[in-house]
C-alpha cells in the first residue's frame, strides 16, 4: 500500500510538472532542503536554483530548508554573495572589473556576512518572495507573497510586506508549543497518512486527541 508520494521523485505527480521536489533536482552541495518540500513553477520548477542567487562556495554560506514547505513561483533567495564592503569609503566593487582593479579585492572580515539562510518545516511562501541573506523563519510560518524578508519570522506567525513584518501570529502560544514539540514532519510517513484527516481539519483540538 502507498502512503503518499515518492519523496525521491522529481515530479510527485506526474501530471503536474509546474511541482518538483526540490531536494531531487539541487546539484549545489551548500543548499539542504528535506524532503516533500517543493517549488511550484509553470516555467519551470526543477530550475529551483536559479532562484538562489549569489551563492558561492568559496562564503561558505548554506541555504538550508526543512520539510513539507510550499514555495511558491518567483521566489528568490539572496545569499551572502551579493554583499558589498560597507566599512569603507565606497561600496563600489572594483575588484570584479578587473585589469589591475582587483588589488582592491576584501577580505571575508570586510563583508557584512549574515551566516545561513534557514527555512524550518511546513513553511508556505508566497509568489514573488525575496528572502536576504541570513534570514531564519521558523516552522509552521506563513509569508505573504512579494513580501521581501530582512528579519527572522518565529514559527506559526504570518508575516508580509516590504520589509516583510508581522502581521499575527496563526494559533495561540500553547498549541504552537504543542506542534513545535510534535514535529509531525518528522513522523514516519504511515502516521502521516493515518493522520492527514486530522492535519488538514480546521477543527483544531483534534491534533490533541491523536493516537
Amino acid at each position: 500500500m502507498e502512503y503518499g508520494p515518492d519523496p525521491n521523485a522529481i515530479y510527485p505527480n506526474e501530471a503536474m510538472k509546474s511541482i518538483c521536489y526540490i531536494k531531487n533536482v539541487i546539484t549545489r552541495p551548500n543548499i539542504i532542503v528535506g524532503d516533500y518540500t517543493y517549488y511550484d513553477d509553470i516555467n519551470g520548477a526543477e530550475k529551483f536554483e536559479e532562484r538562489v542567487t549569489h551563492h558561492y562556495e568559496f562564503i561558505g554560506d548554506k541555504l538550508i530548508i526543512g520539510k513539507f514547505c510550499a514555495i511558491a513561483k518567483g521566489i528568490e533567495f539572496v545569499m551572502n554573495g551579493a554583499n558589498h564592503r560597507m566599512c569603507s569609503v565606497t561600496t563600489y566593487p572594483f575588484n570584479i572589473m578587473g585589469h589591475g582593479w582587483e588589488k582592491a579585492t576584501p577580505t571575508l572580515a570586510d563583508l557584512p556576512l549574515k551566516g545561513d539562510t534557514v527555512v524550518g518545516n511546513d513553511v508556505w511562501i508566497g509568489q514573488n518572495v525575496t528572502v536576504m541573506p541570513g534570514v531564519h523563519i521558523g516552522d509552521g510560518a506563513i509569508i505573504a507573497a512579494n513580501s521581501v524578508v530582512v528579519k527572522d519570522v518565529p514559527p506559526y506567525h504570518i508575516a508580509g510586506g516590504n520589509p516583510c513584518k508581522i502581521i499575527k501570529k496563526r494559533f495561540d502560544d500553547e498549541l504552537i508549543d504543542y506542534l513545535l514539540a510534535i514535529q509531525w514532519w518528522n513522523w514516519p510517513v504511515r502516521k502521516i497518512f493515518n493522520h492527514l484527516e486530522t492535519l488538514c481539519s480546521g477543527d483544531l483540538t483534534k491534533i490533541k486527541e491523536m493516537k
